[in-house]
């Protein structure tokens, strides 16, 4: 017995060494094959072929990098990285704490599912036996430890929310920084073309992208851990017992390594996919809000066919795309469970198998006694402890290949988020170069028209100019006018605007006027010259439909300002009832229901009341310069001249653009285009020029009214019978 005890022995020695022997090879060998394709996924450059060609440089001297659809590859490393610093800026922040709370419930609720498992085992292994007292014993236990793990299971979840909530709070938090400095809403939209949709980039993109980085955070570091402990346990546990390890710690590692060769292989290009889908669901959403936004005009034009058809249209597209992922996941899903499932399962019997059938009942490590009491073990004893072993094994196992399945599926996960990581990062870096001054839009523009008129740059356009802050005037030295697009409209402008000086700017359509006055706010750069102004806070803009916000009565008045603002001015609600009587809007104090009352303006009030309220505005505000662009349009002409005569005498300097000959004697000066990119900037005599335009107006009547009177002619002659005499004076 002594010397069978000891082959027993040297024999268990001997397999313990080839287990070992065999899993080291199995490492090596899948080290070997998957560090080279690793490390060409990270290296080489994804030659696939681009997404859309939107952008090219027009300002800075960078070169036109050319568009790639997101995949996993070390851009998106990149790209994940510097958002995940903004996610985390230090290391004492809540999210870092959240983030920790989250892991240490993952780490518990993995703790519980091996306990339960063993659990199970128990279980069975009384029912076995037929002891009813351990029965209701261990089943108690069961039911006592289902309060902690349902409540760490609503945990985890209430956690995950949380941390999404925060990590989409913190982006949202720092992209509207970015939004709302240095005009970047405007310049975003009208002199860049990267973004189509920066409001579906600043809502769903950042939403879908920040709970995607929490999902998948829980779905690979609990199945990560799931793994490690299963297998921990289930070795420790073989081990105990004398099992042999060695085949089926190789099966699993080939069935993972080739399910995740296959998977790969076959699994589509779901980071395409969903960014392409992301902006679909922009485009749509951009057909809906300019729907609304014109409702009046495509109402007044009838063109609801139109607009249907193009709405249409941009659902067929978006559908068509859902309906083209949802094809692809057929396939690879039916796949995946085939091999996740079926495969795994029938491996796993396999693998639970081949130790309970070559277990000895005791470990090499175990003592005489122990390795005896094995021995004599009675049959009913021996089936009860493989039934519990088969058990916690199978019940171990199925978590793990859950686990494995969670962290294989998890690359669609990552390949989703590397379209979202794309879109959310494009956005920034977007938002930080227009706010860097760098604007990029399509290329191919005409070159230099041949009548010298507009001129079309192709090339690269340079911010050369300077601006210059000045407390009084205007100054422009050989100023460019140049459109966002590269058209210059006006090679060099040269004019001076003192304090107290009233200009008029007139011109056909497209000549300029309107860009000026961009350029003098600061919302177009300048290209070339230099440009004398004063700080913005001296200057005031007022368009043809003067902007209605949300709010009172009082904030359409105060617009930029707050009530605290208005108090801090010193201004009461009786000077800005002074202000609506100097516009002529005092009734609407009384129509509306006092300061006080919110109502949509935009619809309330008329076309005529908005400018007028808009004008308002500019006697709040007092600025220096005021920047007229045919804003009293809807007004009669009393009305306007009592406000322009009022502006004048608050000592406001007026550039304004308009067509109305009633208002050039409030004006001095007279900056006029030609549209062939030529100006004239003269004192303004406004009693000689109404004179000319008046005889102009009297010779293009009279003109107008010369074929009129020719073709009446020419009736009476044949009423007269005299055609031929008219025809032979005529030929004379």
């Amino acid at each position: 017995m002594q010397l069978t005890y000891q082959e027993l022995e040297a024999q268990l020695r001997r397999n313990s060494r080839l287990r070992k022997l065999t899993v080291a090879l199995c490492l090596a060998y899948t080290v070997k094959k998957l560090c080279p394709y690793v490390w060409r996924r990270l290296q080489v450059k994804n030659t696939h072929q681009p997404v859309s060609s939107t952008s090219s440089d027009v300002t800075e001297g960078r070169p036109k990098s050319k568009s790639r659809s997101p995949s996993v590859n070390k851009d998106f490393l990149l790209r994940l990285s510097r958002l995940l610093g903004l996610l985390f800026p230090r290391l004492l922040c809540p999210e870092v704490g959240l983030l920790a709370l989250h892991s240490v419930t993952l780490i518990s609720r993995t703790f519980l599912s091996i306990y339960v498992a063993s659990l199970d085992g128990v279980i069975v292994r009384c029912i076995v036996q037929k002891d009813p007292q351990a029965f209701v014993l261990q089943l108690s236990k069961w039911l006592l430890v289902a309060v902690p793990a349902t409540f760490i299971n609503s945990t985890i979840r209430f956690l995950e929310g949380q941390l999404t909530l925060r990590f989409r709070s913190r982006l949202v938090e720092h992209a509207y920084q970015l939004y709302f400095s240095n005009q970047t809403y405007y310049r975003v939209s009208n002199m860049d073309a990267r973004l189509c949709n920066p409001d579906q980039s600043l809502t769903e993109d950042i939403a879908m992208f920040s709970a995607s980085v929490a999902h998948l955070y829980s779905n690979l570091t609990k199945p990560i851990l799931d793994v490690v402990m299963t297998c921990y346990t289930l070795l420790g546990t073989a081990q105990s017992k004398g099992a042999n390890t060695t085949w089926p710690s190789v099966i699993a590692g080939l069935v993972v390594v080739l399910t995740a060769k296959v998977l790969r292989s076959f699994s589509p290009r779901f980071g395409k996919l969903v960014a392409e889908e992301a902006k679909r669901k922009g485009d749509l959403r951009y057909m809906h809000s300019r729907i609304i936004t014109n409702s009046e005009e495509i109402a007044f034009y009838g063109g609801h066919k139109v607009e249907m058809s193009q709405l249409q249209q941009s659902y067929v597209s978006l559908s068509s795309q859902i309906h083209r992922i949802l094809v692809k996941r057929l396939w690879y899903v039916m796949l995946e469970q085939f091999l996740m499932k079926y495969v795994w399962s029938a491996s796993g019997l396999v693998m639970v198998a081949v130790p309970i059938i070559t277990a000895t009942g005791y470990s090499i490590y175990d003592s005489e006694e122990v390795k005896q009491a094995a021995l004599v073990m009675k049959e009913e004893e021996l089936v009860s402890e493989r039934t519990q072993a088969f058990t916690t094994a199978r019940n171990l196992l199925s978590a793990a290949a859950d686990a494995v399945e969670r962290i294989m599926s998890s690359y669609k996960e990552v390949t989703e988020l590397a379209g979202y990581s794309a879109r959310v990062s494009e956005m920034l870096e977007v938002f930080e170069e227009v706010n860097e001054g760098v604007y990029r839009r399509p290329g191919g523009r005409k070159e230099a028209s041949s009548g010298g008129r507009v001129q079309h740059h192709r090339q690269r356009l340079e911010t050369r100019g300077q601006v210059i802050s000045v407390e009084k005037g205007i100054r422009c030295e050989n100023l460019p006018i140049i459109t966002p697009t590269g058209d210059v409209v006006v090679s060099s402008l040269t004019i001076q605007v003192d304090e107290k000086m009233n200009v008029l700017i007139t011109g056909p359509n497209g000549c300029g006027k309107s860009s000026l006055f961009r350029i003098l706010s600061g919302l177009w750069p300048v290209y070339g010259g230099v440009l004398y102004r004063p700080d913005p806070q001296h200057m005031f803009y007022i368009p043809q439909r003067p902007y209605m916000s949300e709010g009172t009565l009082r904030d359409q008045l105060i617009y930029p300002d707050s009530d605290e603002e208005m108090v801090k001015r010193g201004v009461t609600d009786s000077d800005l009832e002074e202000i609506l009587g100097t516009v002529h809007l005092l009734y609407i104090l009384d129509r509306e229901g006092g300061w006080e009352s919110v109502s949509d303006w935009r619809d309330v009030l008329s076309g005529g009341e908005k400018q007028r309220m808009g004008m308002a505005r500019m006697f709040y505000h007092r600025p220096q310069y005021a920047l007229l662009d045919e804003c009293t349009s809807a007004v009669s002409i009393d009305v306007e001249g009592s406000i322009f005569q009022a502006a004048k005498d608050a000592g406001i300097s007026l550039l304004s653009i308009t067509h109305r000959p009633s208002l050039w004697k409030y004006h001095s000066h007279l900056l006029q285009f030609d549209g062939e990119g030529g100006w004239k900037f003269e004192p303004l005599d406004a009693s000689t020029r109404l004179s000319l335009q008046e005889e102009k107006q009297r010779l293009e009547n009279q003109l107008s009214g010369i074929p009129k009177m020719q073709q009446r002619l020419t009736e009476l002659c044949v009423l007269l019978g005299e055609r031929e005499g008219q025809e032979e004076t005529k030929e004379k």
